[in-house]
């Protein structure tokens, strides 16, 4: 769906599914009429144009209905001037009942294939607003059915082919002149050459463009006109108009004076200045600005607002009379050779001040909101030749005037669905800013090809203008064009081959989920199908349970982590509760992505990304394992170096005078220890400290000397619950703690007074580091000494 948008550039995103216009249905033959009146050009006013047979022409027009009516194509090829346009239009009235959606009028006069198909397809097909893709397109081609007059045709050889083969259910008649490439021998295309009048037919031509009978002078005149002209159709009408004006001329004259010569030879093979010399001078002027467009006429009511004459308007009636324009389409233009004539009699004089002056006016009347995209269309071949002259003229202020004329046109053009004239103002508005030094207008219209090429399927092209929009933006700090641009380009790479999104817009790209009927028919993901669009998939790995650390007056558990893989860059993480589930977070976070991320909102891509976020979770989570495990071991491992009188973490300190340090505090007699689980999961047996000097131990006890006889090693008080053995295992770095298999043995005896040992205290890692453990539950016994002051 594209939007346009005149001020940042045009925005285009997948068409929702239920904005999507329906099957587009067929003109009746009312529609059609109006259709084609509205795309002829316009019946100029003021003066009333003659109108003259078709002669000589019989032969070859039922010829062509002949071939016409067998499903046959046929192109005729003549010069310019030869009558082409008037043969064929007779011919389409003799057409209008052979084909189901009877005869379709197109102009080839600046039009490419692709840009005649979409007319063909505007013609027979309603589809207001809408603009099919080529696999679109193509399919409805392929079904109509029509006779298709195409006038003054651009292109030959395999484009036409193409042309050709892309609509077999049509008959074409086609017109080009001679120096159009020919169509290729396969292409089954009926070829009719014409040629000019005859000396007789050439006479009667004459006669009826003057409306009298031509005296003997005349019509020797006449003879020496065709002999030199070889008898085409366009020669006599101007020589027609160069009698008349002899003829007002002599009625405003009297005497001797009133008779005026015949016009030479030379004078009547190039008859422009001649004709223009008897002109009025609105029509004299409406044939300077035509000269300055390279000879594309404005309309009428453009001419009135260019010349300030409110009588402007019959100047195209003038021109038309005299054979000096001919119909192009929607609007006129100067017939053959007249452009040059023009030029050499000093009519180009003023080529660039009458082009600034166009492009001013268009650019006003263009941009104005009351005048409708169609109507700008229209003109459109007038406004790219103001840019054209603009370009090449190298004047000050010209480029800035094609500059703006570009950006008032193009985004009409747009709306119109007139996308070949989008493409070439566009192109000339580039230009004109690269000439101007206007870096902002220059991004923009590398943003608008870049959005054209999107359309059109050309995506490295599209990528290649919108990122050469994007730098320039970036060097202006333009955030609005930016985000604009860098949505397309997001939208260019999810269509690209090697992007994950590769063909979800289906042929044409337009939505973002499938079709209504096409929802039950998606094949499900090997892992049991794909999430929806808006799912959010959630995986809780499995973390493997680390040997706690003790922490001063205090408990802690060991929190499970739980990541949020996005299905398509969405991330949500659970907030963790310790700094190993912290570290945990961070790492799947990291491992997802940014957050903050467009959704992709497609099913196939939940799996494909899912997959590579699960296993960097994991992996994060085992990384975090591992080190937790290596912190705690080498935390709670035999320190053999550390001094037995030093103050242990969960002991009050206090000095005495005859010692030189601090001892701990020391536990009364009766004190108890339950027995506590190991690291294999059998019950330990109790150890109660001995008495200073003493050897006993209590009954049932399975250590035989106390705590001093250890070396140093920590009593079953200051011991986490599941210590490891002093040589640990590294090759399963997720050790687990397994539940008591047996009841705890009951001691038996009175504990002796344990000898008071100290140990240096353990350190809990702070500060900003990656790994960190949680700390451990510290258990006590049943009965709890009571440390002596």
């Amino acid at each position: 769906m594209l939007t346009v948008n005149p001020v940042d550039g045009s925005e285009i995103e997948p068409c929702p599914p239920g904005e999507r216009p329906a099957r587009p249905e067929r003109h009746g033959p009312d529609e059609r009429a109006e259709l084609r009146r509205a795309a002829a050009a316009p019946r100029p006013s003021g003066t009333v144009v003659p109108e003259l047979p078709v002669l000589e022409r019989d032969e070859e027009r039922e010829r062509l209905a002949r071939l016409l009516a067998r499903g046959r194509s046929v192109r005729v090829t003549g010069p310019s001037g030869a009558g082409r346009s008037t043969l064929l239009e007779a011919v389409a009235s003799d057409c209008e009942r052979l084909a189901p959606d009877g005869v379709v009028r197109l102009s080839g006069y600046h039009r490419t294939p692709t840009d005649l198909l979409h007319d063909l397809y505007a013609a027979v097909l309603s589809a207001p607003l809408h603009r099919p893709d080529r696999a679109e397109l193509l399919a409805a081609v392929q079904e109509i059915g029509a006779v298709v007059v195409l006038d003054d045709i651009e292109f030959g050889g395999a484009a036409l082919d193409e042309f050709l083969d892309a609509t077999p259910e049509c008959a074409f008649l086609i017109s080009a002149t001679p120096d159009v490439p020919a169509p290729s021998p396969d292409s089954h295309l009926e070829e009719v050459f014409l040629s000019g009048l005859s000396r007789t037919a050439g006479l009667q031509l004459l006669e009826r463009a003057v409306r009298r009978p031509l005296d003997e002078d005349e019509a020797s005149w006449a003879a020496d006109l065709w002999f030199e002209s070889e008898g085409l159709p366009l020669r006599f009408v101007q020589a027609g108009a160069l009698l008349r004006q002899r003829d007002a001329q002599r009625d405003d004259a009297s005497g001797a004076e009133a008779e005026a010569p015949l016009p030479s030879i030379a004078e009547a093979a190039s008859p422009a200045a001649l004709l223009a010399a008897g002109l009025s001078e609105a029509a004299r002027d409406a044939l300077r600005f035509a000269v300055a467009l390279g000879g594309e006429c404005p309309d009428q009511v453009h001419l009135r607002a260019l010349s300030a004459d409110t009588h402007a308007d019959a100047a195209l009636g003038e021109l038309l009379g005299c054979g000096l324009v001919t119909s192009a389409g929607s609007h006129y233009r100067l017939a053959a050779r007249v452009t040059a004539q023009l030029a050499e009699a000093g009519y180009a004089d003023e080529d660039a001040g009458r082009a600034h002056t166009v492009a001013q006016h268009y650019a006003w009347w263009a941009g104005h909101p009351s005048v409708a995209p169609e109507r700008v269309a229209a003109e459109a071949d007038a406004i790219l030749a103001a840019m054209t002259a603009l370009i090449g003229s190298r004047e000050a202020g010209h480029a800035d005037a094609a500059v703006l004329l570009a950006r008032a046109a193009a985004p009409a053009l747009a709306a119109a669905l007139h996308w070949g004239a989008w493409e070439r103002a566009v192109r000339h508005g580039q230009e004109a800013a690269r000439l101007a030094g206007q870096v902002a207008d220059e991004a923009y219209f590398h943003h608008e090809l870049g959005v054209l090429a999107l359309c059109t399927g050309h995506l490295d092209r599209a990528r290649a203008e919108l990122e050469a929009s994007i730098g320039l933006r970036g060097v202006l700090a333009d955030k609005r064009g930016t985000v604009a641009g860098r949505r397309a380009l997001a939208l260019v790479a999810d269509r690209s081959p090697g992007s994950a999104m590769a063909g979800a817009f289906g042929t044409s790209g337009g939505n973002r989920k499938d079709d209504a009927d096409r929802k039950d028919d998606a094949a499900p993901l090997a892992a049991g199908g794909a999430p929806d669009d808006t799912e959010t998939t959630i995986v809780t790995p499995k973390v493997a349970t680390t040997t706690p650390m003790a922490a001063m007056g205090g408990t802690a558990a060991t929190t499970a982590v739980t990541a949020a893989v996005p299905s398509a860059s969405r991330t949500s993480v659970a907030a963790p509760a310790t700094p190993v589930a912290s570290a945990a977070a961070s790492t799947s976070a990291a491992a997802a992505g940014p957050p903050g991320g467009k959704p992709g909102g497609l099913r196939r891509l939940a799996a494909h990304g899912g997959r590579r976020n699960v296993v960097a979770a994991a992996a994060g989570v085992l990384l975090v394992a591992v080190l937790g495990t290596v912190v705690t071991l080498g935390t709670l491992g035999d320190d053999s170096d550390s001094p037995a009188d030093k103050v242990k973490p969960d002991r009050s300190a206090s000095q005495r005078d005859d010692d030189k340090g601090l001892t701990a505090d020391e536990p009364t007699s009766g004190t108890s220890q339950a027995p506590q689980p190991g690291l294999s999961g059998v019950p330990k047996a109790s150890t109660s400290p001995t008495a200073p000097g003493g050897s006993g131990s209590p009954s049932g006890s399975t250590a035989t000397n106390g705590p001093s006889s250890t070396g140093g090693s920590p009593s079953d008080t200051e011991r986490p619950p599941s210590s490891p053995s002093s040589h640990p295992t590294t090759s399963d770095p997720r050790p687990t703690t397994k539940p008591p298999t047996g009841r705890p043995t009951t001691p038996t005896g009175e504990p002796t007074k344990p000898t008071p040992t100290t140990s240096s205290p353990t350190t809990t890692p702070t500060g900003d580091t990656s790994t960190t453990a949680s700390a451990p539950t510290t258990h006590t016994a049943s009965s709890t000494a009571t440390p002596v002051a």
